[in-house]
């Protein structure tokens, strides 16, 4: 991966006229080069206070939404039932291959994707009224690697919006990088994380604090947590990691007292001060190989990990590093939820449980069926969560017992987690056939 050709493939492509001269593609090239002189390396910039965020309560900014924990705004009211032709308000095509979830902030949806044949990886952006693709720019052309599981993707990490810029984790030539785009589409810095060594692949999405964008890369050659300035890349804090796979998103939450920036795996359970870097506590758990964006009651956070062993736990966030409770369940990729003090989790072979969060008692489980990587979201009292085939389970949010409310099935293959906004779902779906794979993004709502 060359910086300048991709710079320049960025920028020029989109908006470069094919009937353009030569002074002009000339003139395209130094302003092309120019701008990434501006802008990389990152700690050669200088401090610049970034803009406000500016999101609304409406929107699903980020990967598991505004509170970063699959809470969706309770006042909202989607359906209970679709299928390819029932309450479908509008569909459209993706380009490429991707798990990244659908990020919505105010009239505009945004996904990354990849294409392998083109050896491209990219972000799009839709229309949110009416599914329009208003634009796709490539971000990175070539450096695609062929490892990864089956499962794995090239663009499996979900877009942050702050409500002027958008950021996108891909990893590309052997290490992870940071983009962050402008509303239009345009790339505007660029920020190299650390060198990445593909095990399963990358799945870790960017997470806004504040003035900053802080994003995870574990892997097996020694990975990061890094901290950057929002309005250019600036690398404002950097810890080190150890040299073993890990996957979860970096997750900020109110906990004991204070925000916390927590990260599971590695072997480690770790709350860090998000603004400067700082290592709160820091204690041996969890597994090594983790998936899950870890929720909190304000007391505890909780654990789950699916390699060397299965694994849950409930652990204090004081520093004190007490471990609450632990057991042997698989939730190894579909994140959990907190709500009144019970846990709602779907363990990766599809089954419901719901536990008591302060002492890990087992109040239900429902089998739902088939096997699960997307997380589970909770709209008021109702639970929505998509199976890797494509049928979504409805079921309730109580302690009492468990009560589906409703199956549907929408396309051959879900892996990406919907988003609720507005009484809408935002969906990514495949749809295979004849040999022929073709994502679509959906946008479910009652007509």
């Amino acid at each position: 991966m060359n910086i300048i050709l991709t710079s320049l493939n960025t920028f020029s492509k989109p908006y470069l006229p094919e009937e353009s001269t030569s002074m002009f593609r000339t003139m395209i090239y130094c302003l092309s080069i120019l701008s990434v002189s501006l802008s990389c390396p990152a700690d050669e910039k200088e401090p610049v206070k970034p803009e406000p965020i500016q999101v609304k309560a409406t929107d699903w900014p980020w990967w598991r939404g505004p509170e970063r924990n699959g809470i969706a705004n309770p006042d909202q009211n989607p359906p209970l039932k679709w299928s390819a032709t029932q309450n479908i308000l509008w569909k459209s095509p993706i380009q490429g291959r991707g798990y990244s979830s659908p990020t919505v902030a105010g009239n505009r949806i945004f996904l990354a994707s990849a294409d392998t044949e083109n050896e491209t990886q990219f972000v799009l952006c839709y229309d949110r009224e009416t599914g329009k693709q208003l634009w796709k720019t490539v971000v990175f052309t070539g450096g695609l690697s062929e490892k990864g599981n089956k499962k794995s993707t090239h663009a499996s990490s979900t877009v942050a919006c702050d409500g002027t810029k958008v950021y996108i984790n891909f990893i590309n030539d052997g290490a992870a990088y940071t983009s962050a785009l402008t509303l239009e589409g345009r790339l505007i810095w660029q920020t190299k994380i650390t060198d990445y060594i593909i095990h399963q692949g990358y799945g870790s999405s960017p997470a806004i604090y504040q003035d900053l964008v802080i994003v995870s890369a574990d892997n097996k050659g020694g990975g990061a947590i890094a901290a950057m300035n929002r309005a250019n890349g600036m690398l404002v804090w950097k810890i080190d990691r150890p040299k073993t796979p890990n996957y979860p998103s970096p997750i900020i939450l109110e906990v004991a007292g204070k925000e916390q920036l927590l990260m599971t795996g590695c072997d480690l359970v770790t709350g860090i001060a998000p603004l400067t870097g700082k290592k709160l506590w820091e204690i041996e758990g969890a597994t090594t190989e983790c998936v899950t964006s870890t929720v909190t009651n304000g007391e505890v956070i909780l654990t789950s990990g699916g390699y060397p062993k299965n694994h849950m736990a409930a652990v204090k966030a004081d520093g004190s590093g007490e471990i609450v409770w632990e057991n042997s369940n698989r939730m190894y990729v579909p994140s959990m939820l907190i709500q009144d003090n019970k846990i709602y989790s779907v363990t990766d072979n599809g089954v419901a449980v719901c536990w008591n969060v302060t002492n890990g008692k087992e109040l239900w489980k429902g089998r739902l069926g088939g096997t699960f990587s997307s997380s589970p979201v909770l709209v008021g009292d109702r639970i929505y969560v998509t199976n890797e085939s494509g049928e979504t389970y409805i079921f309730r949010a109580s302690p009492d017992e468990f009560e589906l409310l409703g199956e549907n099935k929408l396309g051959t293959e879900v892996f990406a987690t919907p988003t609720f906004c507005d009484s809408r779902i935002y969906m990514r779906v495949s749809q295979e056939g004849d040999g022929k794979r073709q994502e679509m993004l959906y946008c479910i709502g009652r007509k």
